[in-house]
């Protein structure tokens, strides 16, 4: 009898513990769902750190890409044949024009220019001779001891021996030039590179590798192509006598190597690529452009005064086209259609959709919507701090996470 009471018992107490776990179960969820989605932002504004727009001066510039060239190029090669005894030089040296590079043995030529001048002594005197015998001549036939041809022959003599003496004389010259050649100097300022023939060696004339080749880097041209479209305000300011400045940077585009002055346009457009080419001159003192380096150029046509500014990374794209985030008073955000104008660096002009004052979102716009509300943090660890006061919330929250988890 005990237990035939005691079953139907159990069961009632089973259903009703079914019953009120469900119950309880159910609001406790939507309460845990309904905080968890505003742990993770429902409510909540978005950290977005932001920049004022405001008043300022633009550079209006070109952008090419450039080849470093050398002002002038030389290959030092021997211009006599000889045995190479002395380079003086260290590879990648600055020397100045006129400083030894190469010496070739001397003592060949020497000799040469003491048998030339030996020669021209012996000729020289040969044609004093001629010339007194000449005078007597002369004085005999006025009265008339001898015979016309007689001096006729010496006077023709005379100039025969003049002739070998002029001979004689390029002898020498030439004999002096060669032994001038042993010493291989350099005919311009600038850098040395790698030695192509060492001492012991011997070198000729003929050689096609040289012994060095010397590159002028100080100054240095930079060479870059724009398009034909942007030759015209380039031709009005050399027109009106403006030196326009060009800045070299490096492959990247952010880091500055140099800051040089346009030279020169180039006389006819290349018709494949509708282009033209520019020269520019850096005085290169600190060596921070190299020949055949591939460089940014920069040419400044202009400079614009109290444009509107702002950085570029605010601009956003989409399907609209170009916008921004705009800050509101009521720290909310919304969208902007912007027109662009010239851009700088990291600065843009607006030309169109903002005035100064405004505040533009530059980072965090990521999530953003027309409308979000953002908190306005400090750049670096503001926007960081501030996420991560978000993930502790969320983790904070009741069925967050394991701190939150419902007790």
């Amino acid at each position: 009898m005990n237990k035939k009471r005691l079953w139907p018992g159990l069961a009632v107490l089973l259903v009703a513990g079914a019953v009120g776990f469900w119950y309880l179960g159910k609001p406790a969820t939507a309460q845990q769902d309904g905080m968890g989605r505003r742990g993770l932002g429902g409510d909540r504004p978005l950290p977005v750190q932001a920049a004022a727009v405001a008043k300022g001066d633009i550079d209006v510039a070109i952008t090419a890409l450039g080849t470093v060239t050398a002002r002038n190029t030389a290959t030092i090669k021997a211009r006599v044949d000889g045995l190479l005894i002395r380079v003086p030089f260290k590879e990648g040296d600055f020397v100045k024009a006129g400083d030894l590079l190469a010496e070739i043995d001397p003592r060949p030529f020497q000799v040469i220019l003491d048998q030339a001048k030996g020669t021209l002594a012996r000729d020289e005197g040969l044609l004093a001779v001629a010339k007194l015998d000449y005078e007597r001549y002369a004085k005999l036939w006025a009265k008339d001891s001898i015979a016309k041809q007689q001096v006729d022959d010496q006077e023709a003599l005379v100039r025969q021996d003049e002739g070998i003496v002029l001979s004689d004389r390029a002898q020498v010259g030439s004999a002096k030039l060669n032994l001038d050649f042993t010493r291989v100097t350099a005919p311009l300022t600038g850098r040395v590179g790698l030695r192509q023939v060492d001492a012991g060696n011997m070198v000729h004339a003929a050689d096609t590798t040289g012994i060095v080749v010397i590159t002028q880097t100080r100054p240095i041209d930079l060479v870059f192509a724009i398009p034909v479209e942007n030759l015209e305000p380039v031709f009005a300011r050399l027109r009106a006598g403006e030196t326009l400045v060009v800045e070299a940077f490096d492959r990247n585009g952010k880091t500055r190597l140099a800051s040089g002055k346009l030279l020169t346009v180039d006389n006819q457009i290349d018709v494949t690529t509708g282009t033209v080419k520019l020269k520019a001159e850096f005085a290169n003192d600190d060596d921070a452009l190299f020949p055949n380096q591939f460089v940014n150029a920069q040419l400044r046509v202009e400079t614009r005064h109290d444009v509107t500014l702002m950085p570029t990374a605010a601009i956003q794209r989409g399907t609209q086209g170009l916008f921004v985030y705009a800050v509101t008073p009521d720290q909310a955000v919304a969208v902007r259609p912007v027109t662009l104008g010239p851009v700088s660096g990291d600065v843009v002009a607006i030309e169109k959709g903002l005035a100064p004052g405004d505040r533009v979102v530059t980072d965090g716009a990521d999530k953003l919507r027309d409308g979000a509300k953002v908190e306005v943090t400090t750049p670096g660890a503001g926007v960081a701090a501030a996420k991560a006061r978000r993930a502790a919330d969320v983790a904070g929250a009741p069925g967050g996470g394991p701190g939150g988890a419902p007790r």
